[in-house]
């Protein structure tokens, strides 16, 4: 009699696996984590993509459920350790250029649904590539750079529609990794808070995304930014480009209607401030 209520829960467990992969799924594009893991050409979340950062040169990891080269022997439990705490499976931190900075205000639960629907696709045999950092960028240093500089995180806002907006701003679609400026100890200035920067990603410069006028998203009406997070076009008609297609194409443009309209409206309420 003892083992049946552990008999019970795993078949409840399995059951309810299709509804946490599938609710996963759509966290996995409003993470973005698809366009990061997959190289050009190469297999999808098999990894190889390359980062070239003022820090050095880094290449995403497989993260499809290869037990060899990727996650396909890590618990949820060790996932969510990595997604939220920046710690690998040896205990050792990994470099913030994975956004653990930003997915460390994710929910348990919401971590252990991208876990579960990653374990559902079809695994890809391809090994990770070490990265290209200069002599003095040691992973020991990370530990005392997280204790140090992972201040507390800011608390969400009151509203509900704004609350769900900062989540998917701030957590899920990271967006202050690229939008907000960094410290010479790769720390973002949260003073300039989306703020834009000079020296983002493969050193292009990335927009100023506050509601300020000059510079910024100020002039753009509600329905402008939704729009562009829609499919991408400008208010002047052109489209977006570089490393903002891909967000757009592999998840803003996946979100719900409900979702995008409390993403512009948790934008269009954050401080403005001018642009680099």
């Amino acid at each position: 009699m003892s083992s049946r209520p552990a008999a019970v829960l795993l078949v409840v467990a399995a059951l309810a696996t299709p509804a946490l992969a599938a609710t996963g799924e759509y966290l996995f594009h409003a993470a973005g984590c698809a366009g990061c893991h997959t190289a050009e050409d190469g297999p999808p979340l098999a990894g190889g993509r390359r980062f070239d950062t003022a820090f050095g040169t880094f290449y995403s990891p497989n993260i499809t459920p290869d037990r060899a080269t990727g996650i396909g022997g890590w618990t949820r439990e060790r996932f969510v350790r990595a997604l939220k705490h920046g710690e690998r499976g040896d205990g050792a931190a990994y470099f913030p250029v994975f956004p653990y900075p930003s997915y460390r205000l994710l929910s348990d639960d919401d971590a252990a649904a991208i876990h579960s629907y990653l374990q559902s696709l079809p695994p890809q045999h391809h090994r990770n590539r070490d990265h290209d950092l200069p002599w003095w960028l040691a992973r020991w240093m990370l530990h005392p750079w997280q204790w140090w500089f992972m201040d507390d995180p800011p608390q969400p806002p009151a509203d509900a529609e704004l609350r769900r907006g900062w989540y998917l701003v701030d957590a899920l679609g990271h967006c202050g990794e690229c939008h907000t400026p960094r410290s010479s100890t790769g720390v973002s200035i949260r003073a300039r808070y989306l703020a834009g920067t000079r020296d983002g990603p493969d050193g292009e410069k990335v927009p100023n995304i506050t509601p300020q006028p000059r510079d910024g998203i100020g002039r753009w009406s509600a329905d402008d930014l939704a729009y562009f997070l829609e499919t991408g076009a400008l208010p002047d008609g052109d489209y977006t480009g570089s490393l903002m297609s891909e967000v757009v194409d592999n998840t803003t443009s996946r979100l719900s209607g409900e979702d995008r309209a409390a993403l512009v409206r948790y934008l269009r309420s954050v401080a403005p401030v001018e642009g680099p």
